[in-house]
């Protein structure tokens, strides 16, 4: 049955289809959001995420709030339904001027995390180079994504306490495509590269100074050539610089994965040395916390589909710099962190203090990092 809703009555169709049904019928095809925040003195950081999986009738969403160490955790799932309200229980998104201005609303009935925040751009977004990728002759990965920094402000209330939010530092992106592990368990077409034989790295680093923001990312296997997307952008309106090459050191907490700290150097396509300088700057958030890599109470992660009105919260440790200690009291030393940054960049001469977000994921032999 065609079902049209009040997209559908706009200009702006990109396929002969109603909006209701997108151009593939892959099951992990999804549209999401994604918002990071980190007050000045890093006591506390949030996340927000929100995403819809058209072949999956699904609309699910998370919060996390990380203060003194204590990582809160909201996450919520429903059904997709046919129109386009981006809504999930307690957990709303709302675009008042898009690329510039969005609304977060956050109504737990229970009281738990609590927030009306206003998300106001500071610079324009960028798009990520292409991302797509086969396995064999699957396609294993096929999106876009841009990237844009901003503040956040508005009201706060988690843990017992009312947290002032003031203009807090603050990126966030929205991708939408085919990725792996969306909604269902990936099929197997032969065999696989072991990370003990060939180990992944990803970097992902948002930025910005009072001068300048942008994107730096790179990943791949060992051995090959790997992905890279990245700029440079004057601030308020200066032109953008493209990243040519970069390279990365990494110091490591003994024993983990987690970085105690980490610097880039690059550059541009017009031939500029550019070079940043990140440090933690509070706890580094677990992300599973807002269901992704397994996360939800079911381990299944984003995408599946679990009824109309789920949700889920717990309160995590994760005070120490590679252990997550959960409800029950297990422990684990997960992978997929995101960590707050304060950072210095260098450009020729000059040297400027600024704030990023920065996700680094170091799995199986990496004999370059002495892993």
């Amino acid at each position: 049955m065609t079902v049209l809703t009040r997209m559908d009555d706009t200009l702006w169709h990109q396929t002969s289809e109603p909006f209701a049904h997108v151009a593939t019928s892959d099951p992990r095809f999804f549209d999401r959001y994604w918002f990071n925040a980190v007050s000045p003195d890093g006591r506390t950081s949030m996340q927000i995420t929100m995403g819809a999986y058209r072949n999956m009738n699904v609309l699910d969403a998370g919060v996390v709030v990380v203060r003194d160490g204590t990582q809160y955790n909201l996450r919520a799932s429903t059904s997709l339904g046919d129109d386009f309200d981006t809504r999930c229980g307690p957990i709303t998104v709302r675009l008042v001027e898009p690329l510039q201005t969005i609304e977060i609303l956050i109504d737990d009935p229970q009281g738990r995390i609590e927030s009306t925040l206003v998300w106001t751009s500071v610079a324009p977004p960028s798009l990520e180079k292409p991302h797509f990728d086969r396995d064999r002759s699957r396609v294993k990965e096929h999106y876009q994504r841009f990237d844009q920094i901003g503040h956040l402000t508005g009201s706060l209330r988690v843990g017992g306490e009312e947290v002032s939010v003031d203009q807090w530092w603050s990126c966030r992106d929205h991708s939408w495509g085919v990725r792996p592990r969306i909604g269902i368990r990936e099929p197997v077409t032969g065999p696989r590269r072991t990370l003990d034989q060939d180990g992944f790295a990803m970097a992902f680093l948002f930025y910005s100074t009072e001068r300048h923001a942008g994107h730096l990312l790179f990943s791949g296997r060992a051995s090959d050539e790997g992905y890279l997307s990245g700029d440079l952008k004057a601030l308020p309106d200066g032109p953008a610089s493209e990243i040519g090459g970069a390279g990365m050191d990494v110091e490591l907490y003994p024993g983990t994965r987690r970085f105690s700290s980490v610097s880039f150097d690059a550059t541009t396509a017009t031939g500029e040395t550019l070079s940043w300088e990140c440090l933690p700057h509070g706890s580094a958030v677990a992300m599973k916390g807002l269901g992704y890599s397994g996360g939800y109470n079911d381990r299944l992660g984003l995408g599946v589909w679990r009824g109309d009105d789920l949700v889920e919260y717990d309160e995590w440790d994760v005070s120490d710099p590679a252990t997550i200690v959960y409800a029950d009291g297990t422990s684990d030393q997960h992978w997929h962190r995101i960590q707050p940054v304060s950072l210095t960049f260098t450009s020729g001469e000059e040297q400027i203090k600024g704030y990023g977000s920065m996700t680094l994921i170091l799995s199986g032999k990496l004999p370059r990092y002495g892993l």
